[in-house]
């Protein structure tokens, strides 16, 4: 089970590297978001000790905003597409999702983000884990620049797991 399980984690594996020919750079608190930035990972189904792709999940990603004075602002979240067939999800931000509501010309700057599991599609394996802190949340901390036409810094967290029921186990299974 584990030869199936990496051989369907190759190809992201090429993939990922490929878009990641930048170097990898830590985003600092209050760094003002130029950019695009993208949150990319997978999302599994864990039953028993064997791991299993889930298709239609989605995870979330939530930032703490601050304004040109440091003051808090209302905190900025959206919901990845839906995973495809194995498993992988990206999430997008914009830095016009990122202004004042109120001053739509205002930038704000984004103090920190965090990806957390959010749903699944599958009623025998619906519990979120706290495998790579689906739960309290993976805090995006570094990134590769994309020099395409976005410019995004794209993040990678996870692998994220969910579980046919509730669990308190943050390790995952041998052969991953």
């Amino acid at each position: 089970m584990a030869q199936t399980f990496s051989l369907c984690f190759v190809p992201y594996m090429l993939l990922l590297s490929s878009l990641f020919a930048a170097g990898v750079t830590t985003i600092t608190e209050g760094e003002l978001l130029s950019s695009m930035i993208g949150v990319q990972g997978l999302i599994y189904c864990k039953q028993g000790s064997k791991l299993t792709p889930l298709q239609g999940a989605v995870a979330r990603v939530t930032c703490e905003r601050a304004d040109e004075y440091g003051y808090e602002a209302e905190d900025v979240t959206v919901l990845s597409q839906a995973t495809d067939a194995k498993g992988y999800f990206l999430a997008t931000l914009s830095s016009s999702e990122v202004k004042d509501s109120y001053n739509n010309k205002k930038a704000m700057r984004i103090k920190e983000c965090r990806a957390f599991l959010e749903l699944s599609p599958s009623e025998t394996c619906s519990f979120p884990t706290e495998i790579n802190r689906g739960i309290s949340g993976a805090i995006l901390q570094k990134y590769r620049l994309l020099e395409n036409k976005l410019k995004m810094k794209l993040f990678t967290v996870g692998p994220f797991v969910f579980s046919p029921e509730e669990t308190h186990d943050k390790s995952i299974p041998n052969g991953y």
